[in-house]
């Protein structure tokens, strides 16, 4: 079995192969799981996660995430790492960029270490729920408006995690 269970949730696809690329990062030590199918047992049965989710309108989270919330409170984190990505558009949504990762942040900070913080340095944007104690709470991606930075900054953050992993 994997060792890394890389979660999402996609509604245009984007999401979902931001997965596929940190999978193929990883190699075989990684799997994809879409949310929308998942369960908590899917979940509690990986030591290293990794999350993802798309901003949608004024910040909320995809709508499988949505949907999932109630699931991931109840989640046994104990002795898990978890890392967390997400897609959004710092330019048309300037004040709630990436916040669906905030979001889930918010859920499972208390109960889980999280890794794999990202400098707020090339981005552009007024406000964030992902920002905390100066930085993103995970990996930020604007495939709208910075697509030619998606590759590399991916391949930064893998080896990071791979280190916090």
């Amino acid at each position: 079995m994997a060792s890394v269970g890389i979660f999402y949730g996609s509604s245009t696809g984007n999401t979902e192969m931001v997965a596929e690329k940190i999978r193929v990062l990883f190699g075989e030590d990684a799997e994809t799981n879409n949310i929308d199918s998942s369960g908590k047992e899917d979940i509690e049965k990986y030591d290293f996660l990794i999350f993802g989710t798309s901003s949608w309108g004024i910040g909320d989270m995809q709508d499988d995430w949505e949907d999932f919330v109630e699931v991931l409170e109840e989640v046994d984190f104990h002795k898990k790492k978890v890392a967390l990505f997400g897609l959004g558009d710092q330019v048309n949504y300037a004040d709630s960029f990436v916040d669906g990762i905030g979001v889930i942040y918010d859920i499972i900070y208390d109960r889980v270490d999280i890794v794999g913080a990202w400098p707020l340095e090339g981005y552009s944007f007024n406000e964030s729920a992902a920002v905390k104690n100066g930085k993103f709470v995970g990996l930020p991606l604007d495939k709208e408006n910075q697509p030619g930075l998606t590759d590399d900054r991916l391949k930064k953050w893998v080896a990071i995690l791979k280190k916090g992993f």
